[in-house]
C-alpha cells in the first residue's frame, strides 16, 4: 500500500518542499492546511495541478493547530505512517506582539498532536521541528548537548513542544522525534523574513521598483542553509531504527550584513547606497550568534549541506530576477 505521510504546514516553505521529496519517493501525502478565506497554497498548486500525483496521491484537509478534536479525527482516519509537524506562528517579531497566540498554536498545537496520537493508540512516526531560536544567547557553536535560553515567545513555545516531544517519547514509547533546525531558505521563502526581503528587495531596485531597503539589526548573525536540503534532513530521521534528536546546521556564521552584500552584489549595486536602519524592525531582545554543530546528523544520518549563505543569497536573489510572480514554486 506504500508510506503515508502528513504534514502539518504543508503550504509553507518547508512543507512544499517536504511533500515533494516524499511524492517522489512514492508516498501518498495529506496536508493539513489552516482554514482561510483567501488563498493560502501557491507553493503547492504545482503539486495539485501535477497530473502525476491526480492519482491519489496528494489530499489537502482543513484544520487548525487550536481544534484538538479535528487533529485528533483526522489522525484517526488518515491513519497516516509518518506525521511531519511543521505548523506554527513561526515570525520571530510577531512572537513578541502575540505571545498567547504563539504559545496556543506554536507550544499546545504540538501537545494536541501528541496526545491524539497517544490516546488512539497510532504507531506513526512523529517529527516536531524545533528551532535554533530555543538556544538563544547561549555561545556558539549549539549541539544536542547546549542548554536553551529561548529569548523570545517564539523560542519559549519551541522549546515546550521540545520538551514535550521528548516527554512523550520516554514516558509514553512514541516514536517521537526533534529535528533542530538552524536558519534554512529559499525562494519559498516567506516575504517578511529577512532573507527573502532583502533578496526581493535587491532585484527590485535593480529594476528601478524600489529605491530603499529598510531593516533593523545588520550585526545579528545566522547560520543559513538550504532548505530543500533540510527536508531531506527531517525525512531521513523518520526512517531510523530509534528516535533521536538532531541538530541540523551548515556549521557556518553570517551576519545579516553580509547577506545583504551578497544580495546587492548579484545585482551589481552598492548595498550601502539603498539600506537604512529603521528601529520599528528591532526586536526586543535578539539573539547575537547562531551556529550548529550538526556532526551527529552526519554521522547518524549520513546528511551534508552542500548549499552556503553565499550560494543562497544567489538562488534566491536569481530567482526574484527571473520571474518575481513564479518565485514560491522554485
Amino acid at each position: 500500500m506504500g508510506t503515508t505521510a502528513l504534514i502539518t504546514g504543508i503550504t509553507g516553505q518547508d512543507g512544499s518542499y517536504l511533500a515533494e521529496l516524499l511524492l517522489s519517493k512514492g508516498y501518498t501525502v495529506h496536508g493539513l492546511v489552516r482554514r482561510s478565506s483567501s488563498q493560502s497554497t501557491p507553493r503547492i498548486d504545482h503539486l495539485v495541478q501535477d497530473p502525476h500525483v491526480e492519482d491519489g496521491r496528494l489530499f489537502l484537509h482543513s484544520g487548525d493547530l487550536n481544534d484538538g478534536s479535528r487533529l485528533a479525527m483526522l489522525l484517526e482516519r488518515l491513519q497516516p505512517d509518518e506525521i511531519y509537524h511543521l505548523a506554527a506562528q513561526s515570525d520571530v517579531r510577531v512572537s513578541f506582539d502575540e505571545p498567547e497566540y504563539t504559545g496556543a498554536v506554536t507550544g499546545l498545537g504540538t501537545t494536541r498532536i501528541l496526545e491524539a496520537m497517544r490516546i488512539s493508540g497510532l504507531p506513526a512516526r512523529f517529527y516536531q521541528a524545533s528551532s535554533s531560536e530555543m538556544f538563544g544567547a547561549a555561545p556558539p557553536p549549539q549541539s544536542e548537548e547546549t542548554p536553551f535560553r529561548p529569548s523570545s515567545p517564539y523560542a519559549a513555545a519551541k522549546v515546550y513542544s521540545y520538551w514535550m516531544t521528548r516527554n512523550y517519547r520516554e514516558a509514553y514509547g512514541l516514536y517521537a522525534v526533534n529535528g533542530i533546525m538552524f536558519n534554512h531558505e529559499s525562494p519559498r521563502r516567506g516575504e517578511a523574513f529577512v532573507t527573502r526581503k532583502i533578496a526581493r528587495a535587491a532585484s527590485r531596485i535593480a529594476r528601478g521598483e524600489q529605491a530603499i531597503l529598510r531593516l533593523g539589526n545588520l550585526e545579528a548573525r545566522r547560520d543559513w542553509g538550504y532548505a530543500p536540503e533540510y527536508v531531506e534532513a527531517m525525512w531521513r530521521m523518520l526512517q531510523r531504527a530509534k528516535p533521536d534528536d538532531y541538530v541540523v546546521a551548515t556549521g557556518t556564521s553570517y551576519s545579516v550584513r553580509d547577506f545583504v552584500s551578497f544580495c546587492f552584489e548579484r545585482v551589481g549595486l552598492d548595498w550601502e547606497r539603498h539600506v537604512r536602519f529603521d528601529e520599528q524592525y528591532m526586536r526586543p531582545s535578539d539573539v547575537p550568534d547562531l551556529v550548529g554543530d550538526a556532526s551527529k546528523a552526519k554521522l547518524e544520518l549520513a546528511w551534508e549541506p552542500t548549499v552556503f549563505a553565499p550560494e543562497l543569497a544567489q538562488i534566491m536573489t536569481d530567482a526574484e530576477l527571473e520571474d518575481p510572480a513564479a518565485v514560491t514554486v522554485r
